[in-house]
């Protein structure tokens, strides 16, 4: 279990919603934001701005779509598949950061989506 919440074993930071927002209001162009939900969930639940959608089923064949030289905010709905998906990056070359608790607890903390 903790090894899939990320708490263990991780090469990847784990950080709080509030502090990606200031991140990504902060942002030069060196972030890309990672959405690893469905489809569905991208257009249904909101997503966050300039996210881009690479569902996690489909992330170790699409890792070309994303930039080594950039650092990757990824999350999903409630933090578990984007720690998949921080391992997937990690592995792969990428510098990540996961968003922990995923929209859940990004829409607690009342910030914004699209």
């Amino acid at each position: 279990m903790l090894y899939n919440k990320g708490l263990i074993l991780a090469d990847f930071e784990s950080i709080e919603p509030k502090v990606a927002y200031d991140m990504i209001q902060k942002d030069d162009g060196n972030l890309t934001i990672l959405d690893v939900r469905t489809v569905d969930e991208f257009k249904k639940d909101g997503h966050l701005a300039d996210a881009k959608l690479i569902p996690l089923h489909q992330l170790s064949a699409n890792l070309n779509m994303l930039d080594k030289s950039k650092e990757i905010l990824v999350y999903c709905r409630s933090g578990s598949r984007s720690v998949s998906a921080s391992r997937i990056l990690t592995k792969n070359g990428f510098t990540v950061l996961n968003i922990s608790g995923g929209m859940i607890d990004w829409r607690d903390d009342n910030l914004p989506t699209k």
